[in-house]
């Protein structure tokens, strides 16, 4: 099989639960990337390591915990230099389901593209739901586009233009920071309805604060658009995809 122009990326923290099972998962719905997935250990002090050279990915590890957009950027700068275009990147929960990858992937090419999420469908907890509306709302004023998920982790990332922005935050801010950025250069963005996966709350293995993260977030906007103002207005593409379209 000829190399696939992507790579998956999955930043992983203390991620042994569901981890073998995100692999799997992704390269049966998506078998081109079947030696192509690569895990950012961000630091984890369990066998995420070790789970995930087993399933079949390769693996990069911080000393310590630096992390999600940290681990992103490790992930990016590692893609670019393999020589890969597009960069999958799958959060390591198991809320996204191999479908819904292999939606992502296949949207139009050039794009930063956007998992949106169902999140009241998918039963999320109502303090999910809410940050989330938050995050969007502030993004999309200051974005100028319209955005329906801000905070969604599925994602296809153009590698070169992606780093190219230059991003600064290394926690959850940097998935918000990265819509403001591209939205500034003229990058278009596409939106993809997915399906995802919401466990009962007593078995979901997460590390995002709903309460702290989204107040990060605000502040990270803020910081980004002080940075991107004296750019001026750019036009940007934005598209919405329904879970219907093929």
């Amino acid at each position: 099989m000829p190399r696939p122009s992507f790579i998956v990326l999955i930043p992983a923290y203390r991620a042994a639960r569901h981890l073998a099972d995100v692999i799997a998962d992704v390269i049966a719905s998506v078998p081109e990337a079947a030696g192509h997935v690569l895990v950012i250990d961000d630091g984890s002090d369990d066998e995420t390591s070790r789970i995930a050279e087993a399933a079949g990915a390769s693996v990069l590890r911080h000393g310590r915990n630096l992390g999600k957009g940290a681990a992103l950027m490790t992930g990016l700068t590692e893609a670019r230099r393999r020589g890969y275009r597009a960069a999958l990147t799958v959060d390591a929960d198991g809320q996204h389901p191999g479908d819904a990858c292999a939606k992502v992937l296949h949207a139009p090419a050039g794009a930063l593209v956007l998992g949106v999420r169902d999140l009241a469908g998918a039963g999320a907890p109502k303090k999910n739901r809410f940050s989330n509306g938050i995050s969007n709302f502030f993004l999309s004023r200051f974005a100028g586009i319209p955005l329906a998920d801000t905070q969604c982790g599925l994602r296809r990332y153009p590698v070169d233009e992606t780093l190219a922005l230059m991003p600064q935050e290394t926690g959850y801010a940097f998935e918000a920071e990265i819509v403001l950025l591209a939205a500034a250069a003229g990058l278009a963005i596409e939106q993809v309805d997915i399906r995802v996966i919401y466990p009962p709350e007593n078995q979901r293995v997460t590390h995002f604060d709903a309460v702290k993260d989204p107040a990060r977030i605000i502040l990270a906007v803020l910081r980004t658009v002080r940075r991107t103002r004296a750019a001026g207005p750019r036009s940007v593409a934005a598209r919405r995809t329904s879970a219907a379209d093929p």
